[in-house]
């Protein structure tokens, strides 16, 4: 399968970085093909511009972000990696989404009704590898884990809902000891193989 495997974390020496690097590791041990997106490695700009936003319905420009669209389209697969911050994705990947994931790229407006036409019909798999601060609790509880919805239900639903989803986290990764962040590597090794 072509996996594109993506990091939104600015430090390579991060545990996220560490969770990419084993994702990788076992995604291509099991014999398919990964291509890896680092967005802060790749001087990626998550803010859309303004000539981009006045023309996002209209004739959206992809040329700034073309390397991107094109890994976007190959993938079967894609692979997130990146941690929790105020219990939302880094604002990389926000942007990410944003600006590649854009008109006539995953999805089609449908300006009369206002519908969603999903363009990402290639994309079978979306597997979310992530942390938290917060405990548990707190993150799935308390605060319904938001991220996780937008990204399953608005992202996915609109734009490739046929797509199977998998998410695992570490929670209280702030107090978080080097075993348990062991395990953790161990169960994102066993989900990539089995991808």
């Amino acid at each position: 399968m072509r996996v594109q495997a993506i990091l939104a974390h600015p430090l390579p020496d991060s545990f996220a970085a560490a969770v990419h690097r084993t994702a990788v590791t076992a995604l291509r041990a099991s014999g398919h093909e990964v291509v890896e997106t680092d967005l802060y490695a790749e001087g990626f700009e998550p803010a859309l511009t303004p000539a981009e936003r006045g023309l996002y319905y209209a004739a959206y420009d992809t040329s700034a972000v073309a390397p991107l669209v094109e890994r976007l389209q190959w993938s079967e697969a894609l692979v997130l990696s990146y941690p929790h911050w105020w219990f939302d994705m880094p604002a990389m990947l926000k942007g990410y989404f944003d600006r590649v994931w854009a008109p006539g790229v995953a999805f089609r407006h449908d300006r009369d009704g206002g519908r969603i036409e999903p363009l990402l019909t290639s994309l079978r798999h979306v597997a979310v590898l992530t942390t938290f601060g917060s405990p548990w609790w707190v993150a799935e509880l308390y605060m319904r884990n938001p991220a996780r919805r937008i990204l399953k239900s608005g992202l996915l639903g609109a734009c490739a809902p046929q797509a199977r989803f998998r998410y695992l986290a570490l929670y209280d990764m702030d107090r978080a000891t080097a075993p348990k962040r062991a395990r953790h590597l161990a169960r994102v090794e066993t989900a990539m193989r089995a991808l």
